[in-house]
């Protein structure tokens, strides 16, 4: 247990914390007011939408000591607040210090970019388990831990909870924790103070430009997993060199940086790559010898995500066998080219695709299984990035026969505005297309026209189980309602 005077030591106090206060020991930490209880330490952030401030009153009644906060206090609160010069980095070295640093027992690795990071981590997860530890898994989709499952929040917890998880993984007696690391965590002070053993970087394209604005911003936030972020720059770092960002990313002090690619001038590369229904065959070079690896996952960009995973690996000092069998135990990642088959002649496949390159990734991993055609429905999302929804039409059309557009979480905006941003993407291209706000509807059209022969690609929420309204999120899942639209046309049972 530490005190309040030691959990702030690092954090930027701006002013004295008086006595008897500053030598008290602190039961707990908490960001919400509803988990306080008596004796604990709360952080009240500013937000978006909401203030911290407005929840600090409720903490202390329910017996916060005190409050922390890059904000100057409300009226009355001045004997119990405590300012920091940022709210999120004091939480993250509070929640170091109050869990007893479990990042420098742990091998943790961050896996940073735009595309790639959820199966990136599904495979070294894989290979680690395959090699006999007991591991953690943070991301996307769901936190793993030693075994049991949580469904995620957020892609990366906020640093409080993401050292209880390492705290409860290390009693579990886990050695290491792979985790997808957000632009937003880095930018925001999420995974500040954490130490890295291994840095991963996939690629950069166009998203998230509503939160930070131009490329160079969102590359910036990027590059801290690389620089430190709060602590020693990890030791490893793992950089794809055909990515024109990647090509930029310098080493930190003591840091051993590893390249992988297809293109030439990377230290590891994938050779000789085969990609079929049932997966991928590749070679990977490194070192002057080849390796043969074979994935259940199909597509060249999955080869990325496998030279990404073994590099990794080869960072704990992991022998290529093991490696290779690690990659092939990993069968699939859920809303990652996602088969949905009812038995139907035609191949329907859900993807969390949502930014113009990963529509053009996922696309051409269909295209590579050559198909009688190519049927794409697409949304996207309300209160992001506008700038991005032509390019993703622009795409979606370029590369499909037939393109359904249609509605992914359009939160606040109306749906029709959102499509009508994309409508200057498919008007560039005479491929056919039909517009339907209603995503049920829009996938039951994209199957209704799906011959033999054909690839229904059902992109954007992958594995996202709802859809988030103007007034409300509802349960919604793309993979399900493609299940029962199937079942209805007769295949796979008795129709529903």
């Amino acid at each position: 247990m530490s005190t309040l005077r030691e959990l702030l030591a690092a954090a930027g106090v701006k002013t004295a914390i008086p006595e008897p206060l500053a030598s008290t020991n602190i039961e707990g930490l908490a960001y919400d007011s509803r988990k306080v209880a008596p004796g604990f330490l709360f952080f009240a952030f500013p937000g978006q939408r909401v203030d911290g401030r407005a929840f600090a009153r409720q903490a202390i009644e329910h017996g916060a000591l005190a409050v922390a906060s890059e904000l100057p206090p409300p009226e009355g609160l001045e004997p119990a607040w405590i300012q920091v010069q940022h709210g999120r980095k004091a939480l993250a070295l509070a929640a170091r210090r109050f869990f007893g640093c479990p990042d420098e027992r742990l091998g943790i690795t961050g896996v940073t970019g735009t595309n790639g990071k959820t199966t990136t981590t599904y495979i070294l997860d894989s290979i680690l388990r395959t090699a006999g530890s007991i591991t953690g898994l943070v991301g996307t989709i769901e936190y793993r831990l030693a075994g049991s499952v949580v469904t995620a929040v957020n892609t990366t917890p906020e640093s409080l909870d993401l050292f209880r998880l390492f705290s409860d993984l290390q009693k579990a007696g886990g050695s290491h924790a792979t985790m997808e690391v957000s632009s937003h965590a880095l930018a925001l002070g999420r995974v500040y103070g954490i130490r890295f053993h291994t840095a991963v970087f996939t690629n950069l394209t166009r998203d998230h430009l509503d939160f930070h604005h131009t490329m160079e911003e969102y590359f910036a936030a990027k590059r801290m997993l690389f620089e430190g972020a709060g602590a020693l720059a990890p030791p490893h770092a793992v950089v794809n060199s055909d990515d024109a960002y990647g090509r930029r990313l310098q080493a930190g002090a003591g840091t051993e940086l590893v390249t992988y690619g297809i293109e030439e001038g990377a230290a590891v590369r994938a050779r000789n790559i085969r990609s079929g229904f049932d997966g991928l065959h590749l070679e990977i070079e490194a070192s002057g010898r080849r390796h043969n690896v074979a994935s259940p996952l199909p597509g060249r960009m999955n080869a990325y995500n496998i030279l990404a995973a073994w590099c990794a690996a080869r960072s704990y000092g992991l022998d290529p066998e093991t490696i290779a069998a690690g990659i092939a135990a990993c069968r699939a990642v859920p809303g990652r080219f996602e088969r949905v088959d009812e038995g139907q002649p035609f191949l329907v496949v859900v993807d969390y695709a949502h930014t113009d390159d990963a529509l053009r990734n996922v696309i051409s991993v269909a295209r590579a299984l050559e198909p009688r055609r190519i049927i794409t429905v697409f949304g996207c999302g309300g209160d992001r990035d506008r700038t991005k929804r032509p390019l993703m039409a622009e795409t979606a059309a370029a590369l499909s026969d037939f393109v359904v557009v249609t509605s992914d979480n359009p939160r606040s905006e109306d749906p029709l505005a959102i499509i009508n941003d994309a409508l200057v993407g498919l008007g560039r291209h005479d491929t056919p297309y039909m517009a339907e706000p209603d995503r049920e509807k829009a996938i039951r059209i994209a199957i209704g026209k799906a011959e033999p022969g054909d690839i229904v690609i059902l992109a954007g929420k992958g594995h996202e189980t709802y859809q988030v309204l103007r007034d409300r999120t509802i349960a919604f899942d793309d993979r399900e309602a493609a299940r029962s639209i199937l079942r209805r046309l007769g295949y796979g049972g008795p129709k529903q």
